[in-house]
């Protein structure tokens, strides 16, 4: 697959790395290496994953379609990529079909959604299925990402894909110079746990200090979490 070449949007990325405006051609080298093997590494582990991960997708696939015969498996969002870049985030479907409509229809749930950082526990949220909220559980639900970042809409580790109406708890410019990410360092941290303005603070410290050693960190931090649950719903 081809890469996709460094815009101007990376440059912009590299002039703010330092306080002083300006950046050595060897941080800029440097920069450059990293964004070609963070890409090399996301199409690569992207395409095992989801070679693997086949049997995962047909069950998960099965069980949704017995829960809910006329509902679609998969479920896609608009977020906000790199560059201000819209584009469809893909995941298994974890709540009723007209979840959308049992949100908006409810004023004192959609408030609650609203103050809670755009999000409901388990407990507290009609629209999820039951094999929906088994897969919120494991994050399973997340699986299908792995095709957003073998099309280059993502990356493996990143700050988490945010829609439009969440931008404005950013600094935008900042947030958008780089491709969101399927695991970050809010997730890290603890995820659903963490609510903003803590929240967009982790992400632009991940921006400001990305590298292959903190990916790593990031990626071998999530994967623990995911396997313990922590701050998944």
């Amino acid at each position: 697959m081809q890469t996709k070449g460094h815009g101007r949007g990376d440059f912009r990325h590299y002039h703010s790395l330092t306080n002083n405006n300006t950046i050595s051609k060897d941080q800029i080298e440097k920069r450059i290496l990293y964004h070609f093997f963070k890409r090399f590494f996301d199409e690569l582990l992207s395409i095992i994953a989801i070679i693997l991960l086949i049997p995962v997708f047909v069950v998960t696939a099965i069980l949704i379609k017995i829960e809910d015969p006329h509902g679609p498996i998969f479920y896609s969002q608009i977020r906000i990529g790199k560059n201000n870049r819209p584009f469809r985030m893909y995941k298994f479907r974890s709540m009723v079909t007209n979840a959308e409509n049992i949100l908006k229809s409810n004023a004192d749930l959609y408030s609650k959604y609203l103050s809670n950082n755009f999000k409901l526990l388990p407990e507290d949220d009609p629209r999820i299925t039951k094999i929906g909220l088994f897969l919120r559980k494991t994050s399973l639900d997340e699986l299908p990402q792995f095709f957003n970042i073998l099309i280059g809409d993502m990356s493996l580790v990143g700050p988490r894909p945010v829609v439009p109406s969440e931008l404005s708890k950013y600094d935008q410019e900042k947030i958008l110079s780089v491709k969101p990410g399927a695991m970050g360092l809010w997730q890290a941290k603890g995820r659903s746990k963490i609510g903003y303005p803590r929240r967009a603070k982790i992400e632009e410290y991940y921006v400001d200090h990305a590298c292959l050693r903190l990916d790593l960190k990031i990626l071998v931090a999530n994967i623990i979490n995911i396997f313990k649950g922590n701050g998944a719903y």
